[in-house]
């Protein structure tokens, strides 16, 4: 299969800039089975000041544009995350559509980033690890600074994932730190792995892009720079289980998760 990544530049444009960029982006993509986009692209992750009056229900208008998208394309849409309202107050949430714009998947971010960061003094965490079986095979999802707590992916794996999926705004002075977690995260679960990051300044913060797609070995099959681009790789997930076969370290680990 194919997947897409879409490295975005939300910069400090309205939401609705943001959406035409984003569909004018995803719609040039053709013969993706998979598309990512990053994390609280709509708004722009620095943007703190616009959460409350941005935030959305799951039933909202992101949700609703990106379920379209996902249909008009014809393709699985990870959407990246928004800033989600709910009873329990606002969250970093993640969603995930088949072709039919059926929504397969949510999760809420579990670690909320406090370094630098107004992320976790505003926003509630999830509490819930989230993997989901799809026509392309199982995936985990998670969200950013997740990339630093490893054992969310080892329960990913261990529910099934063969796919990892990431949307992030990782900010550029971490850059190192963000090309080797994500090389760790699918070497260490030998699973494929696919990062969506932001680039470009957002409230005067730069974004390190650099998404990329991984293979079990935790070799980077495509990668972007540090300018706004469509990542693009093949995969096969059947190498999941041909690489545990071959070096079987997943199935050698001794301690509980």
């Amino acid at each position: 299969m194919r997947v897409a990544s879409v490295q975005f530049e939300a910069g400090d444009r309205s939401k609705a800039e943001n959406w035409a960029r984003a569909e004018a982006l995803v719609g040039g993509i053709t013969g993706a089975d998979l598309v990512l986009l990053p994390e609280i692209w709509n708004v722009g992750y620095f943007s703190f000041d616009r959460y409350a009056a941005e935030a959305e229900p799951l039933d909202g208008e992101t949700v609703g544009r990106l379920r379209a998208l996902a249909r008009r394309q014809r393709c699985h849409l990870f959407g990246g995350s928004f800033v989600e309202k709910s009873d329990r107050g606002f969250h970093n949430t993640s969603v995930l559509f088949d072709p039919a714009g059926e929504l397969l998947a949510v999760y809420r971010k579990m670690h909320l980033f406090g370094f630098t960061s107004e992320e976790a003094k505003l926003l509630t965490p999830g509490g819930e690890v989230v993997t989901a079986k799809t026509a392309l095979g199982c995936v985990g999802i998670s969200t950013c600074y997740d990339l630093r707590f490893p054992e969310l992916y080892r329960k990913q794996a261990m529910a099934g994932a063969e796919l990892f999926l990431i949307a992030s705004g990782w900010p550029y002075p971490r850059v190192e730190a963000w090309q080797i977690l994500n090389r760790a995260r699918s070497i260490e679960n030998q699973v494929f792995l696919a990062a969506s990051n932001c680039v470009g300044a957002n409230r005067g913060r730069q974004f390190a892009g650099h998404s990329m797609v991984v293979d079990p070995w935790g070799v980077i099959l495509a990668s972007g720079g540090d300018e706004e681009c469509v990542v693009q790789a093949d995969i096969d997930v059947a190498a999941v289980a041909r690489a545990r076969r071959v070096f079987p370290a997943f199935t050698d680990h001794r301690l509980p998760v």
